[in-house]
């Protein structure tokens, strides 16, 4: 659908596009590692945050040649929910590039497909990404860090065995943040600050 060919390493950037999410460094990342060797698709699909306009202005500027070449795939616009498979499931990998961040849902989207992530080292990330099973961590607004990275990921058993690796994660992701899980902790919480036992 997308127009990607087999074999080709297919980097995601999904979500709300704002300064803090780092999309810059992402792109010259993915420009430096396809002159390194080429074989490499970028996928962005977002709309923009409000006020956020000449943020996106320039990444569309340092993209034009690369999806003028048909090597970045632009969706900048609200990408409906039954349309979000489709992009999730057209990656190799999941990339969060985010300057800084609490935490982030689209995070655990991609583990809910099976996709692995590369994500900047921000926020509580480092406790949700499992060092070369889920994913790997990079340094944030360092974009030969992030391409180096990327490059390791590629390179990595768990992208050269994604197909046998997907269920592990999407297993991972489940038994850490199911609804059951989410509930009962919940439940906890409340429980506690009512200074109640669990029978």
């Amino acid at each position: 659908s997308l127009g990607i060919k087999n074999g080709e390493r297919t980097i995601l950037f999904f979500g709300n596009i704002g300064p803090y999410k780092g999309l810059d460094y992402l792109v010259t990342a993915f420009q430096t590692i396809n002159a390194r060797s080429g074989g490499y698709r970028l996928i962005i699909a977002g709309k923009p945050r409000g006020g956020s306009e000449k943020y996106v202005n320039g990444i569309r500027e340092a993209t034009s040649r690369d999806v003028e070449r048909g090597r970045i795939i632009q969706r900048i616009e609200h990408i409906p929910d039954p349309e979000t498979e489709l992009y999730f499931k057209a990656a190799d990998v999941l990339v969060l590039p985010y300057t800084f961040v609490s935490q982030s849902g689209v995070l655990f989207l991609g583990y809910s497909f099976g996709l692995p992530v590369v994500a900047t080292d921000v926020g509580s990330l480092r406790e949700d990404v499992i060092e070369g099973e889920t994913g790997f961590l990079c340094k944030p607004s360092d974009s030969a860090d992030l391409a180096r990275t990327i490059e390791r990921y590629f390179e990595s058993d768990l992208a050269k065995n994604l197909s046998s690796r997907r269920q592990k994660i999407r297993d991972y992701a489940s038994e850490r943040h199911s609804w059951a899980v989410v509930g009962e902790m919940t439940r906890n919480v409340y429980a506690e600050l009512l200074g109640r036992h669990r029978p």
